[in-house]
């Protein structure tokens, strides 16, 4: 029987199963669901797993994941893979974000949010204290990130809510971290003097995140910087500035993305006063204290035809010099490859899309981090000053 091969054996033998079926691989018995979480075998899988050329990405929906690959050739293909399940059906999800192979999922349950690895399969839910959602919407911003950027280990989550409209007359602003160690949360000491929409999705690079910001009192509302949250220090770094062209308001709306967990990349969509290009950088150099940036990509159509309407998110393939991601055409979703000289290749996804919802993408590579259960005796109580401070603001 299978069960009484050698280690290594059965580590090759099951190395060859496709990602979307490891779940029934851990269900099956307890020895194939430690093999599956080790390294070694970790590393091998994810090899055997991805063609060369080929992109892993999620598609991510309100309610659904989706697994898919692309390859950029002379042929492209994009391919659905299955959908990723973890949740009864009984948990409804309102938003889902992705940090370096980590998902996070809000759930429309306003007592409680779950953190999800789905190459291990494991889950963390965490209880939260405060809530605030005006007209059913969740106003909180959300990001998830390491104390030890090199081990991955000490995995924290940033939550803040930040209502500026009106300054300083009528502003609010929270914000807080929950350790996943001490399975606790505190209160941070935050003034800020930026300001980032709630909408404003943040980006993991490693084990910071990144969001477009502005200057909290500037009477421009152009978005022409990025701002940084240390998760080793805890704070956020100074405002650092996007490229020139955002400054020059040739741009109107800036997009991040991660690269191959190196570099993070901004794409920026023409206004409506220039809707014939749009400009890809990637960062040189980034951390939290400074960034540096050069020109990817460059896309004019000259007036013959508006540029494609990039949404919910992008990645790029550096080798390739293309950017990838949903084109929302009126009622249509479409996989977009976009390059230099207004070169544009469509294709159909493959996916069962709601049409009330735009879909968003983002680059995968399956995460080794493991998400431990929370130690009991750990926990601290959490205090009720802070509860009061948060009722009274």
């Amino acid at each position: 029987m299978i069960y009484n091969l050698p280690r290594d054996l059965i580590e090759e033998i099951i190395s060859r199963v496709p990602l979307k079926f490891m779940k029934a691989v851990r269900l099956t018995c307890k020895t194939w669901n430690d093999l599956s979480k080790s390294e070694s075998f970790s590393k091998m899988h994810i090899g055997k797993s991805t063609r060369k050329g080929e992109s892993m990405m999620i598609a991510m929906m309100p309610h659904n994941l989706y697994l898919m690959s692309g390859v950029v050739d002379v042929d492209p293909s994009i391919e659905h893979k299955g959908q990723l399940s973890f949740l009864h059906n009984q948990v409804s999800i309102s938003r889902v974000f992705h940090y370096e192979g980590l998902i996070l999922c809000i759930l429309k349950d306003v007592t409680r949010i779950v953190v999800w690895n789905p190459y291990l399969g494991q889950t963390r839910w965490i209880n939260l204290r405060f809530s605030h959602r005006p007209h059913r919407w969740d106003w909180f911003n959300y990001a998830l990130g390491y104390e030890d950027k090199e081990s991955r280990r000490g995995i924290k989550l940033l939550r803040f809510i930040d209502y500026f409209y009106f300054a300083p007359q009528t502003q609010f602003f929270w914000y807080e971290i929950y350790d996943f160690d001490s399975d606790s949360w505190t209160t941070l000491d935050v003034t800020p003097h930026w300001c980032i929409m709630f909408a404003n999705l943040g980006i993991t690079l490693k084990g910071n995140t990144y969001w477009c910001a502005r200057e909290r009192n500037s009477e421009d509302e152009i978005v022409d910087h990025i701002i940084c949250f240390d998760f080793t220090r805890e704070r956020f770094g100074p405002l650092l500035p996007l490229p020139t062209s955002v400054k020059n308001y040739e741009y109107e709306y800036v997009t991040l993305s991660c690269v191959r967990e190196e570099k993070l990349a901004a794409l920026f969509r023409p206004s409506e006063s220039n809707p014939y290009e749009l400009e890809i950088w990637i960062t040189t150099k980034i951390n939290a204290e400074m960034v540096s940036w050069r020109k990817f990509l460059m896309m004019d159509t000259g007036p013959r035809i508006e540029v494609p309407y990039i949404c919910g998110g992008f990645f790029i393939d550096e080798e390739k010099k293309v950017a990838m991601g949903f084109e929302q055409e009126f009622c249509d979703k479409t996989f977009i490859i976009i390059g230099e000289a207004g070169h544009v290749r469509k294709l159909d996804p493959g996916l069962p899309l709601d049409q009330n919802h735009w879909p968003r993408v983002c680059s995968y590579v399956p995460s080794l981090v493991q998400i431990k259960k929370p130690a009991r005796d750990k926990r601290k109580r959490q205090s009720s000053l802070e509860k009061s401070l948060f009722d009274q603001n």
